[in-house]
């Protein structure tokens, strides 16, 4: 594709796009935004590098994609004072990192974020890469007679997987059916949507049936030739599409520091 405003260069051939000739630390004009939106449509995730954002910056940019969601699962991580925002944070101490497994950012909620926006500002010296997988690529490889044994079915997204061992004991975990195949609402293409994070069981097959089925799936997505790789620096940027989209951070940089805020951005109910 070809901008007027912005330069997009692309990761690999089916994902992932650097993002030059932009500030995200003012406002954008209404063609950037515009360029941006397909940009994403194009690319399902885009990185930006040398963007120093505060956290204003950082809720104005999500609220130009459908403004911003506060999921539930991650209260205890949000920042004083801005509930939108979320920390991101691993060092010495850490007995975990958010994002390990590959996902689709909160797939457990009702209305699962449309994308999210990661700002890093304190980054390993080496390692912290966050790999991404193109779900479309990744349902086009499936066989035909997988996709009509895939299409219509739905699986259960339970927040627990990820939050039940590190939330407030009592605090309720969002847990939410989605369909295994879902039609992405901008571009109309069919796309996984199961993620070894969030998914637990496929509704109305047998259990057997349905750990044979996500096993299998939860391989199938982590395929080098739908993927693309994001060395991070001192205040990059990347911007994904949950819909479409699965991703891993990669926990290689232990017991150096890797630090900084997310946004999500609103999304519809998966179909």
């Amino acid at each position: 594709m070809s901008y007027n405003t912005i330069t997009v260069s692309n990761l690999t051939p089916t994902i992932g796009g650097e993002v030059s000739g932009i500030d995200l630390t003012a406002p954008l004009p209404a063609e950037q935004v515009e360029e941006l939106h397909a940009a994403m449509a194009d690319r399902l995730v885009l990185f930006f590098r040398d963007q120093k954002i505060g956290h204003e910056d950082h809720i104005r940019f999500a609220n130009l994609f459908g403004g911003v969601h506060i999921a539930p699962s991650t209260k205890p991580w949000q920042v004083p004072g801005h509930p939108e925002v979320t920390i991101i944070h691993a060092d010495a101490d850490s007995k975990f990192v958010a994002g390990e497994d590959w996902h689709s950012d909160m797939s457990c909620d009702e209305h699962p974020p449309m994308g999210s926006v990661l700002y890093m500002h304190t980054i390993p010296p080496v390692g912290g890469d966050t790999v991404f997988s193109n779900m479309y690529a990744a349902y086009d490889a499936l066989s035909p007679g997988m996709k009509a044994y895939l299409d219509g079915l739905t699986a259960v997204h339970d927040s627990a997987v990820g939050f039940g061992g590190i939330t407030p004991e009592g605090m309720k975990l969002p847990r939410h059916s989605h369909p295994v195949i879902r039609t992405h609402p901008v571009t109309g293409r069919k796309c996984i949507y199961v993620n070894r994070g969030f998914t637990t069981q496929i509704e109305d097959v047998p259990a057997v049936e349905s750990r044979a089925i996500l096993s299998f799936l939860f391989e199938h997505v982590q395929h080098p030739q739908f993927q693309c790789r994001f060395r991070w620096q001192p205040h990059s940027i990347a911007f994904w599409d949950n819909r479409c989209a699965q991703h891993s951070a990669i926990w290689d940089y232990f017991p150096q520091t890797r630090s900084g805020f997310r946004v999500q951005i609103l999304g519809e109910k998966p179909a």
